[in-house]
């Protein structure tokens, strides 16, 4: 320490908890004041698990900047991780969504195909092309009161495949 450098020597567990000693509490005041006081604690304690786990911790010349820099690949890590999540989130929504709206859309086609021709050609050409009633029945040559009944059996069909 006479050169300026901070510096732990000596067997590896004592230098490990010579370092917490000496650095746990400039750690926990460092990471609040970068990361706030929610995730600081849980950062010191995988800071020092890393650094138990890793390297030899017993000839560290610059232990503050060494400590610093596992806890904030630890946060970026972490970090990372929570967005990996957000957007694997994200994309099994729009997933679920798009497979949900082709499943409407294939039971749709398959209950409109389920319809005798002459009531589908009219619930198609009211619900497709927009056509009214007094239209429908001058195109297929029918009296509106037809066209009528047929878009009431149209519809009651769809609506209980529906329920089922």
């Amino acid at each position: 320490m006479a050169d300026g450098v901070d510096s732990v020597e000596g067997r590896p567990a004592d230098s490990l908890e010579a370092l917490q000693r000496r650095y746990d509490n400039w750690l926990r005041r460092a990471l609040r004041r970068r990361f706030g006081h929610q995730d600081c604690e849980e950062l010191v304690q995988d800071t020092w698990l890393r650094l138990a786990s890793g390297r030899s911790s017993d000839r560290l010349r610059h232990p503050k900047a060494f400590l610093l820099r596992i806890a904030i690949n630890l946060a970026s890590n972490k970090s990372r991780r929570r967005a990996l999540a957000c957007r694997a989130e994200a994309i099994a929504a729009v997933h679920d969504r798009v497979e949900a709206d082709q499943t409407d859309r294939l039971m749709f086609v398959q209950t409109v195909l389920s319809l005798p021709e002459s009531v589908r050609d009219v619930f198609l050409l009211s619900r497709i092309d927009g056509l009214t009633n007094a239209q429908i029945a001058d195109r297929l040559g029918i009296s509106p009161k037809t066209v009528e009944g047929r878009m009431t059996r149209a519809l009651a069909h769809c609506a209980a495949q529906l329920r089922r």
